[in-house]
């Protein structure tokens, strides 16, 4: 549990020290040409990989839960099966929005 908070710690420490000196970069007064793609694609790529990450836990969670309810009581599938589909593509649509998100981002490099 100690290790567990330690390691939260330091990682939660530089998280924000990346964040710090991307927006210490980011509001320099004068622009700089090249560094800035570095942090733009490093988000694309953090954000991409996040998104994609969560969704997929919460998408195995919900067929997970819905697959349980299902099997304790087969008589129910159809009142379960819709709102798993609809919880799922709710799932994904914030994937997808990470992904066009990724494709803004792109488009200033």
């Amino acid at each position: 549990m100690r290790n567990v908070k330690k390691a939260l710690a330091v990682a939660g420490l530089a998280l924000m020290t990346i964040l710090l000196t991307a927006t210490s970069a980011l509001a320099a007064g004068e622009p700089v040409a090249d560094n800035n793609k570095g942090y733009i694609a490093l988000a694309i790529g953090i954000g991409l990989g996040l998104a994609a990450f969560g969704g997929s836990l919460g998408q195995g969670k919900t067929a997970s839960a819905a697959l349980e309810g299902i099997s304790r009581n087969p008589g129910a599938a159809d009142k379960i099966f819709t709102p798993m589909i609809l919880g799922l593509a709710l799932i994904e649509s914030l994937v997808i929005y990470s992904f066009v998100i990724g494709f803004v981002l792109s488009g200033k490099m």
